[in-house]
């Protein structure tokens, strides 16, 4: 009798869940054959499939695939991978669809409720709130940064010379980190000099543990993330992280003699200051916004610069025109005083780094997270649906970027302005990048002065990436090349 009583129950929600599905319009998309249990999580095991699957069922299905997360016999949990332009377009260009996927939950614990993650009144008000941190006349001042933490870089470069193979992204990533730091909190942590290797490490284990949770059933699940070891090594990564932002915090409040009207203003300066006169963010607050920016601002350029980097390698003869355009500015010098207004005028090598982030975008995936019913072209999409807006996948399509594979970056010297979501490396709409204008000036800065000092070539035999998405997109073995120093 048990039996057929929950025979009968599991029929009812199956055909309750059936027509729920038939209902919310998610039918018209195409979907791969799921896995009884998983859906179609099982699709990826691995960070390095992630990008590979995506191309791949994009290919096989279309330019929307839907997606179901956990069995599929129970599923209304659905997902949308898409590089549709008419349906990034609509979410990206409206204020309906505004919050992000629920995996963005695994960062909360380092950002809380940072620019990233918050959604909703929180988020409008601050972001309204940081935006004149990031004024132009703001940027400005942080060009010696960018030139002076450039310099070590160049000079840790060196241990490359002569060398078959030089890894960038080690160098690279500390460098930016190096900028991140004292950009965002007026301090120099010398991590190039391999000082502070704890912050280091914290950094990359927190980041670590975050992508992977995504891919673990067991630690995708804040109810059963305590059973793992990452849990409590997170525990202490964390007190790591948020013990030197709060001391760095405390440090300039306590510090009677700030000038507030200093010259190169930190991030943190700029926030504690907007604090005191207005009084509208707690030092928590305050935390969580600096943590976002460290988090955001340096992976993301350390890829951007690397990536760049290698197309270089394999372009000799965009590399010479690079180095044309920076003897043209500053002749035969290898280390002038870059100002705010050269960096601009960088025109072409602003169009080589577009090129590379449209073929290695640095965040290749963003997502959003439907919080009610929304119509799209006559299709329903019901509210907490995940859509996960694939921009690798975007940029290399044919119908905006003829021959997409090709390294052009002429291509950007006349893009088509009626397609502005054909091209979204920073994002788009009111949730794009707050930090974009920076972490270009910051690219441009660091780009320009490794061409002026090294010529980059190609491993032989050739250095393939394998492309890794961890949250930024990243290769697995490495983003190496041959450095030799010019004359």
């Amino acid at each position: 009798m048990l039996l057929f009583v929950v025979l009968v129950l599991l029929l009812s929600i199956y055909f309750f869940l059936k027509k729920i599905q038939k209902k919310n319009g998610l039918d018209k998309f195409p979907e791969p054959d799921p896995h009884p249990i998983l859906g179609h999580v099982s699709l990826v095991t691995s960070t390095r499939e992630v990008i590979d699957v995506s191309m791949q069922l994009i290919k096989n299905y279309g330019k929307t695939v839907k997606l179901r997360i956990g069995p599929t016999f129970f599923s209304i949990r659905t997902a949308l991978l898409t590089v549709d332009y008419h349906l990034i377009e609509f979410i990206l260009s409206g204020n309906k669809i505004l919050k992000k996927t629920e995996n963005y939950q695994f960062w909360k614990h380092w950002l809380g409720q940072g620019l990233v993650i918050s959604d909703g009144d929180y988020w409008k008000k601050h972001r309204k709130i940081l935006t004149p941190a990031f004024h132009f006349e703001i940027l400005k001042e942080f060009v010696p940064v960018f030139e002076s933490v450039g310099d070590v870089l160049i000079e840790n470069l060196a241990k490359c010379e002569g060398t078959p193979s030089c890894d960038l992204d080690p160098f690279v990533t500390l460098c930016t980190l190096d900028i991140i730091c004292e950009t965002a909190m007026g301090t120099k942590m010398n991590l190039q000099s391999g000082k502070n290797s704890d912050y280091v490490r914290s950094v990359k284990e927190t980041c670590r543990i975050a992508v992977e949770r995504v891919l673990s059933p067991l630690r995708f699940f804040d109810s059963t993330f305590w059973l793992c070891r990452d849990f409590y090594r997170q525990k202490k990564e964390l007190k790591v992280l948020h013990d030197f932002t709060h001391n760095v915090i405390n440090s300039k409040k306590n510090n009677k003699s700030i000038d507030k009207n200093i010259k190169r203003p930190a991030f943190l300066d700029l926030l504690l200051k907007f604090s005191e006169d207005e009084n509208i963010l707690s030092t928590e607050e305050i935390r969580e916004e600096v943590d976002t920016f460290m988090f955001a601002g340096h992976d993301t350029t350390a890829s951007g610069i690397c990536f760049t980097l290698y197309c270089l390698a394999d372009h000799p003869e965009v590399q010479k025109q690079v180095l044309q355009e920076q003897q043209d500015l500053f002749g035969e010098e290898k280390n002038p005083v870059i100002t705010y207004s050269e960096l601009q005028n960088m025109k072409y090598l602003e169009y080589v780094i577009k090129e590379s982030c449209r073929l290695y975008p640095p965040v290749a995936k963003i997502g959003r997270y439907t919080t009610e019913d929304t119509e799209f072209d006559g299709c329903l999409i019901p509210r907490y649906t995940n859509i996960m807006l694939f921009i690798y996948g975007l940029h290399r399509d044919p119908d905006y970027f003829p021959e997409p594979e090709k390294f052009k970056p002429e291509r950007f010297e006349n893009f088509d302005p009626s397609i502005p979501y054909a091209y979204i490396p920073f994002s788009a709409g009111s949730r794009n990048c707050i930090g974009q204008r920076f972490a270009m000036l910051e690219m441009k800065s660091i780009i320009s002065k490794i061409v002026r000092h090294y010529e980059i070539k190609p491993t032989s035999p050739r250095h393939e990436v394998e492309l890794s998405f961890e949250g930024v997109l990243k290769s697995a073995n490495g983003i190496k090349v041959v450095l030799k120093k010019r004359p």
